[in-house]
């Protein structure tokens, strides 16, 4: 039983390889033309860091090689110091992940609010059904011009023959990956279409060549090992270092929140510090391969899951079939219509938006709401780097902002006639004005105790918060006492040193924790 289970895997994750090597071509192609370089250096990016992840990474089934994030970071760089300073920068790139994941830094992810993380996933649908919609043009930059007549009719047709047998054949058989019948079904479909007299459809050769017209073939060689021709000096470590710490930062996040994304999907949980190194190792060996990096694609990573790919077998099998395909199936590759891919990646478009947080918008709080839509939108007309740190922040200032709102007190005035303020709440730097405004030193009594039982102070704002208080008793000729500290906040004013002045009042030990007086 065990190894029919275990043959029935292997089956998915080869049948979910095929599929998904046949997806990353198109795009490993157009994220070489956007980083300024040739095809072949995206399509070796995508052979190694898709090798390297899958056997080495913390994420069973999940999918990386060259993507369009590292591409926009590094292609400034290409164009001002040439392709060898892309392969120096990936390389360091690539030891700064490693260093990452051997200082342990993967665990933040767990820090980015789920908001968040839906505003990243919706954002992300968006973008990549925006890329698609580029193949509908003739023509590239300025010059594009929207497809018409026989060709928009025909792009569009095999589009939804594609989108139909990726939505039916899983009602009728589970067996064989949707995609990848769509992809060799529809590729038959426009092989026949000239024979019948009827419109030529674009194919993936087309599509490199309206880029490049130079390229006449995507046929390649196993990669080989490239020496660096930079000079290795200060200048030009000057040079990479920023280009290597944003993508490195770009890879890890994209990285890290595909992997979140998957273990929620499959129920499973990833090792994030793990993904750090083999992200940085896949990054490593492209610097010294001659490719351009890259990092955890999601469009893709959505296809193996959706196709039954749960092992580290099916990002292994893209990988190698990818390679196979540049060496000995470039014949086939280049005859694959585009709308097949687009098709595809609709459905992983409608597979991975979140609708069900359209219908959540009105259930849950306001301030949730307007940051999914405003990580969704950042990340669209952005990055993704920036809508995931536009987001955290954001959702860190509106928790400080409820956080520091919801504090109170209760006084009473007890047998000594002593005023005792019984706080609740955090004392941080998003309460202090709260907290201050609480209190009244002209009105109290001469000596006033806070009961900080079910309170908290966390940061040097409220250290600063109370030694002003203090400081507006003692003007005043009245005494504070502060009792009933936890440990946490009495190391917070002991480390104060000289910020504060602390006794111990030995009447007060009825309190049991630490009393203070603050002048």
């Amino acid at each position: 039983m065990t190894l029919k289970i275990d043959m029935l895997r292997c089956k998915n994750d080869v049948l979910s390889g095929l599929t998904v090597a046949l997806a990353l071509v198109p795009e490993a192609i157009a994220f070489a033309f956007v980083c300024h370089v040739s095809p072949l250096i995206g399509l070796y990016a995508a052979f190694i860091m898709g090798l390297v992840t899958a056997l080495l990474g913390g994420r069973p089934g999940m999918i990386s090689g060259a993507t369009g994030a590292i591409a926009v970071v590094l292609a400034g760089l290409v164009v001002s110091h040439g392709v060898e300073y892309l392969f120096a920068t990936v390389l360091l790139m690539g030891a700064i992940q490693i260093l990452a994941g051997l200082l342990r830094l993967g665990k933040f992810v767990r820090f980015i609010p789920h908001p968040v993380m839906l505003g990243f996933v919706n954002g992300l649908a968006i973008v990549i059904f925006l890329a698609q919609l580029g193949q509908f043009k003739n023509g590239t930059g300025e010059n594009a011009t929207w497809m018409t007549g026989i060709d928009l009719y025909s792009m569009l047709g095999l589009v939804g023959l594609t989108m139909a047998i990726c939505y039916l054949l899983p009602r009728l058989t589970k067996a064989i990956p949707a995609s990848l019948v769509a992809i060799f079904a529809v590729t038959g479909v426009a092989l026949l279409l000239p024979l019948l007299g009827l419109h030529h459809s674009r194919t993936v050769l087309d599509f490199v060549q309206m880029l490049d017209p130079t390229v006449e073939t995507l046929k390649g060689g196993l990669p080989t090992f490239h020496k660096i021709n930079v000079p290795w000096t200060l200048e030009t470590l000057k040079v990479i270092f920023p280009y290597s710490i944003l993508a490195a930062s770009v890879g890890l996040i994209e990285s890290l929140l595909t992997l979140t994304l998957i273990d929620e999907l499959t129920e499973s949980r990833g090792k994030g510090n793990q993904e750090c190194i083999g992200q940085g190792l896949g990054n490593v060996l492209c610097g010294m391969f001659g490719s351009m990096g890259g990092c955890a694609m999601i469009g893709q990573s959505m296809i193996n899951i959706k196709s039954g790919g749960r092992g580290r077998l099916s990002g292994a099998t893209a990988a190698l079939t990818l390679l196979a395909l540049v060496m000995v199936g470039s014949s086939f590759i280049q005859i694959i219509p585009i709308a097949a891919l687009v098709g595809v990646m609709f459905i992983v478009v409608i597979s991975t938006f979140e609708w069900s947080s359209i219908r959540q918008m009105k259930k849950i709080p306001r301030s949730d709401a307007f940051i999914i839509m405003l990580v969704s939108a950042v990340t669209v007309f952005e990055d993704l780097a920036v809508a995931v740190l536009v987001g955290v922040i954001v959702s860190a200032l509106v928790f400080a902002w409820k956080k520091g709102s919801q504090i109170e007190i209760h006084s009473e005035i007890d047998q000594k006639g002593s005023k005792v303020y019984r706080l609740r709440g955090q004392v941080f730097f998003g309460s202090v004005r709260n907290f201050t405004e609480l209190f009244k030193p002209a009105e109290d009594p001469n000596d006033v105790i806070i009961d900080f039982h079910y309170a908290r102070v966390h940061d040097h704002s409220g250290i600063e918060a109370i030694n002003m208080l203090a400081s507006r008793y003692t003007r005043l000729g009245k005494k504070l006492h502060l009792v009933d500290l936890s440990p946490e906040c009495c190391q917070l004013l002991d480390n104060a040193g000289n910020m504060v002045d602390i006794k111990v009042y030995d009447d007060l030990q009825h309190w049991h924790i630490a009393t203070d007086q603050l002048a």
